[in-house]
């Protein structure tokens, strides 16, 4: 128990005491020596009171048998029955019923004694009694149900603000983690051909065909601008107007396609099925996916040609991307495993390695109902 517990408790004995004590003296128009006694037991029910969080049985026993007593002995009247009140409801309050049952058996079982064995019967008053204990009971009973039904809502209170702030936490750590993977997307392919072109320009000796490079580092560079724009901008906290480029998606892979065979990686194309509209988080990663592979092809496969192939089936769309190249490219890299998260967060699959007669083959499976039925 706490100094501030012990403190409190000794202050409630010592009030109690004190307001018992004034309020016999004064039903009693005076101190009388005679009355020693009955002052005796208002202080030892006043200790029991103030020992009360300590020995939660002992105390209430005690109260209530020199409360029992006080009445039933030839002492003078006074609000004695407040010690027992006080002591019987705190018990039942703080949950202490073993206290507060057997403190009251003890105390009617004394006053019980004295009115039908000892004294003249007088039944009437130990119903009172009787009925006067029981309502101090039930007001301890409804005391602790409030309690614990008002700490019982602060915890659920307390457990859905921890819930709250943990979905806030794992939204923002998803943002985090998708804005990252739209960066790499986006720096790794464009950046990837930046290079390519540039070293194309630096050794082809022919004025036209080195223009030609420089033009596709410009395009390619306006382009990347224009993506980290669009990307950065859900991370600034102002109103500005929504880009009026479209957002990547399988539409715009003959850009990309275009973009590739400059950077000098020959691509084949193929459509498969019938082609229909995808929600917007599985077309945008369809095309990262493509994106990514064909970035590896140009940095890894060396001299080669690659094919891209998208597949439309009901219930789930399919990108395989492939080079014949000799490239030393890994299944195991940041680019392979930024691909297969993007096709887990939908529900997806993603397979990538090498292919039995050499070259690497990137294979994703995009399921749309699931993200439709969100």
């Amino acid at each position: 128990m706490s100094r501030l517990g012990r403190r409190s408790d000794l202050a409630l004995g010592v009030i109690v005491g004190v307001v018992v004590f004034a309020g016999t003296v004064f039903h009693t128009r005076g101190l009388h020596v005679a009355d020693i006694k009955a002052y005796a037991m208002i202080a030892l029910g006043a200790a029991a009171l103030a020992a009360q969080r300590r020995f939660p049985v002992p105390a209430v026993n005690v109260a209530a048998i020199s409360t029992a007593f006080y009445y039933i002995g030839p002492f003078p009247d006074g609000p004695e029955m407040i010690t027992f009140a006080i002591a019987s409801f705190l018990a039942a309050a703080r949950g202490q019923r073993l206290a507060a049952y057997t403190g009251s058996a003890a105390g009617l079982a004394v006053f019980g004694w004295a009115e039908f064995l000892v004294g003249p019967t007088d039944a009437d008053r130990f119903a009172g009694v009787l009925a006067w204990v029981l309502v101090v009971l039930f007001a301890g009973e409804v005391s602790r149900y409030h309690r614990a039904y008002l700490g019982e809502s602060k915890r659920r209170a307390d457990e859905a603000e921890r819930t709250r702030e943990e979905e806030f936490r794992r939204r923002a750590t998803e943002e985090r983690l998708r804005i990252a993977r739209e960066l790499h997307d986006v720096l790794a392919h464009k950046i990837s051909l930046i290079n390519v072109q540039a070293g194309a320009a630096l050794h082809r000796r022919q004025p036209d065909q080195a223009y030609a490079a420089l033009g596709a580092i410009k395009d390619a560079s306006k382009e990347t601008l224009r993506e980290l724009r669009a990307t950065l901008g859900v991370l600034r906290q102002v109103d500005e107007a929504q880009p009026l480029s479209p957002a990547p998606s399988l539409d715009h892979l003959d850009e990309l396609i275009t973009r590739t065979n400059d950077a000098g990686l020959p691509v084949r194309f193929t459509v498969s099925g019938d082609r229909a509209d995808l929600p917007a988080p599985v077309d945008l990663a369809a095309y990262r996916i493509v994106q990514e592979a064909l970035t590896n092809a140009v940095r890894h496969a060396g001299p080669a040609t690659a094919t891209v192939l998208v597949r439309y089936n009901p219930d789930h769309v399919v990108v395989e991307v492939g080079d014949d190249g000799a490239g030393a490219e890994t299944s195991d890299g940041n680019g392979i495993r930024g691909m297969r998260e993007r096709a887990a967060t939908l529900g997806g699959t993603l397979a990538a390695g090498p292919r039995p007669g050499g070259g690497f083959l990137v294979r994703a499976s995009l399921p749309l109902r699931t993200v439709m039925s969100e």
